[in-house]
């Protein structure tokens, strides 16, 4: 208990009340407040990675729109996609898959 007693004389002068209101302003912003400080830095978080989610799916869907016109501009590549992705053959074809 001398111990706290000394402790509490050693930061009294320290101790007014601009010092108090202050550290309760800031404990009130950083840790109650609706917008508080650890909620805008996970917001900030989350915002970082969907603008990444963002341009990974506008590279996906470039990517898509490329390859759907090279498969409208020729039958030649329209025929080889449909026998490679999705296992389509002619009618008097026998289609063998190697793994």
């Amino acid at each position: 208990m001398d111990k706290l007693k000394a402790i509490f004389h050693k930061i009294k002068p320290f101790l007014n009340k601009y010092l108090i209101t202050i550290v309760v302003f800031l404990a009130f912003i950083i840790f109650v407040d609706e917008n508080n400080v650890i909620r805008r830095v996970q917001y900030e978080t989350k915002i970082r990675q969907l603008k990444q989610d963002i341009r990974h799916y506008r590279k996906l869907s470039e990517e898509s729109e490329k390859k759907l016109k090279m498969l409208h501009s020729s039958d030649a590549e329209l025929e080889r996609v449909a026998r490679e992705d999705y296992l389509m053959k002619k009618p008097n074809e026998d289609v063998f898959i190697v793994e």
